[in-house]
């Protein structure tokens, strides 16, 4: 029920809290302690995926599409659309 590309990179400490219906694109990387909810993708847009940094938490049904960058410790709301970067340490939601 989870499906990560091949070629995708995380750093020690990478979690699905609950793996069902996850998808990561090949391309994308993170950093260590990341920590990823159900239902999550991760994909690319224009072949372009995003990069996560280290402590990100991407909360349940969560998108984030494209070439963006989610800072160090940033948490990522349950079902939140992300298509921009997100700064350290910021929370988005929506």
């Amino acid at each position: 029920g989870c499906v990560i590309g091949r070629g995708a990179e995380f750093g020690p400490g990478f979690v699905l809290v609950h793996s069902l219906g996850v998808v990561i694109n090949g391309r994308v990387r993170g950093g260590r302690d990341v920590k990823i909810e159900h239902q999550v993708t991760i994909g690319a847009e224009k072949r372009q995926s995003p990069v996560l940094g280290d402590g990100v938490f991407v909360g349940a049904g969560a998108k984030i599409i494209g070439p963006v960058t989610i800072g160090d410790g940033a948490k990522v709301g349950a079902n939140a659309v992300v298509v921009h970067d997100v700064p350290a340490g910021c929370t988005v939601v929506g």
